[in-house]
C-alpha cells in the first residue's frame, strides 16, 4: 500500500469507537500510528477514499449467518477505481445493553443495527417476544442513542459497549449463533495487486450481457471449465430494469494464477460488464488446493503449443 498517496495518511471506519469494524481495523499493521477518521455508514467511508481523505477504507462485506452485506457490495459495484487490497475476520456476538436501573421486564423497544439485529432475532423473540425495533447506524451507536434521547428501552451492542458509555448489560452472549464471524475488507484506491501468496481470493462484480436461459450457466462455466473454485457467489439486482442482475463473486486464487487469469479473460469475453476489485491474501491463510491438471504449467504448454503452430513454417 502507498502510504503517501495524495497526501493522506489516515484510515475511515465505521464509527464510533467499539465498532466490530474498529477491531478489524486495529487488525492492519499499516494503520497503526495513523490517524483513523470514523464515519456514519458505508458511502462516507468509501467517499473518504475516493475524494482523498483517507488512503482506505474498512468496510463489513459479508457475515457467516446473513451472507454478503448488500449495502457494501451495492456501493463497491457503483463506485469506479477502488481496489480490495487485504480482508480480515472479526467473530462476532453481542450484548444486551440498558440504562442503569432498568431491567429486561422493562423493556419494550429495542434499538440495533439492521445487521446486528437479525443476528440476535431468535434470542429478542424468545425473551421479548412483543419488543419492538428502532433500527441504528452502528452497534456502537445502538447503545449510545440510550444516553442521548432514545425512545428504546435497550440496545444490542458489542461486548465492550460498557468501556465505551455508562450501561447496564442485561444479558450476554444473545447472538443466535456463537460462532458467528463478519468478514471485512479493507478498500483503496491503489491499483497496486499484492503478491500471491498461494493462499489468496479475488473479487469481481460480473453482469449477464442477455437474459436468456443458461446464460448464469455460461457465466459459471467460465470457472469450472479451468478448475477455478467461487467461494462466494451473490446476486444484487442492477436497478437499470426489472429482472437485470449483477453477480458479486469470490475466486479461489490469484489474477497471477494462470488458471483465475484465464477464467477472468472468458469471463470478460463472455460479459464486457466485469469489475475487478482485486486479488489479496486470505484472511485465515488457508492455501488453495486445485485440480493440479489447472496448474500454470499446464497453460504455459498450451499457449507455447499455439504460439509454434502461429510462428511455424507453412506446410507444403
Amino acid at each position: 500500500m502507498n502510504a503517501g498517496m495524495d497526501g493522506v495518511s489516515g484510515y475511515s471506519f465505521l464509527g464510533p469507537s467499539g465498532t466490530f469494524t474498529e477491531a478489524a481495523l486495529a487488525q492492519v499493521p499499516e494503520a497503526a500510528g495513523k490517524p483513523w477518521r470514523s464515519v456514519n455508514n458505508v458511502g462516507e467511508a468509501l467517499a473518504d477514499v475516493v475524494e482523498g481523505r483517507s488512503i482506505a477504507a474498512m468496510i463489513a462485506i459479508e457475515n457467516s449467518i446473513e451472507g454478503g452485506v448488500s449495502v457494501a457490495q451495492d456501493a463497491l459495484a457503483s463506485i469506479p477505481g477502488l481496489r480490495i487490497i487485504g480482508e480480515y475476520l472479526v467473530p462476532v456476538n453481542f450484548v444486551l445493553v440498558a440504562r442503569p436501573g432498568t431491567t429486561l421486564a422493562d423493556v419494550s423497544v429495542v434499538n440495533a443495527h439492521p445487521v446486528a439485529y437479525a443476528q440476535c432475532h431468535t434470542w429478542l423473540d424468545t425473551h421479548l417476544p412483543r419488543h419492538g425495533h428502532i433500527p441504528a447506524s452502528s452497534n456502537v451507536a445502538a447503545a449510545a442513542s440510550l444516553l442521548n434521547g432514545s425512545p428504546a428501552d435497550a440496545a444490542v451492542a458489542p461486548p465492550g459497549i460498557i468501556n465505551h458509555h455508562n450501561l447496564d448489560v442485561l444479558a450476554e452472549n444473545i447472538g443466535d449463533n456463537p460462532n458467528a464471524v463478519t468478514r471485512f475488507v479493507l478498500v483503496s484506491r491503489d491499483k497496486a495487486i499484492p503478491a500471491p501468496t498461494g493462499a489468496d481470493k479475488t473479487s469481481i462484480i460480473a453482469e449477464l450481457p442477455s437474459d436468456h436461459p443458461g446464460s448464469l450457466l455460461e457465466l459459471l462455466e467460465q470457472f469450472s471449465t479451468r478448475g477455478v473454485n467461487l467461494s462466494l457467489i451473490q446476486s444484487r439486482p442492477i436497478g437499470d430494469a426489472l429482472g437485470r442482475y449483477r453477480f458479486v463473486i469470490d475466486v479461489d486464487g490469484h489474477i497471477a494464477d494462470k488458471r483465475v487469469a484465464d477464467a477472468l479473460l472468458g469471463l470478460r469475453r463472455f460479459s464486457p460488464g466485469v469489475m475487478f476489485l482485486g486479488s489479496y491474501p486470505r484472511a485465515d491463510g488457508a492455501h488453495i488446493d486445485f485440480d493440479q491438471r489447472y496448474r500454470d504449467e499446464v497453460f504455459t504448454d498450451a499457449r507455447g503449443w499455439l504460439n509454434d503452430l502461429l510462428g511455424g513454417a507453412p506446410a507444403e
